[in-house]
């Protein structure tokens, strides 16, 4: 048995999107059948991180692009979780 790591590890990416836009934000993306999962970090700020699979990057990044014309979206810095 190998020692190696076979497991990819999913990116991460957090985002500021108006918080009445989350959960559209969250059908848009979970829609895209395995690409990411979207967890809401602080809903009256509007956090949402993203987990992104394996080479599904480019993918998360046009999608978050063409929406980001139609809610207020930004990068955030990732938050300290407990």
């Amino acid at each position: 048995m190998s020692s190696g790591n076979k497991f990819a590890v999913s990116a991460k990416r957090y985002y500021r999107i108006d918080r009445r836009e989350i959960a559209f934000f969250k059908f848009i993306l979970e829609a895209y059948d395995g690409l990411a999962v979207v967890s809401t970090l602080d809903p009256q700020a509007g956090i949402v991180v993203l987990h992104i699979a394996p080479g599904c990057e480019q993918d998360i990044e046009k999608i978050v692009a063409d929406l980001s014309r139609d809610i207020m979206m930004e990068p955030a810095q990732p938050q300290c979780q407990s």
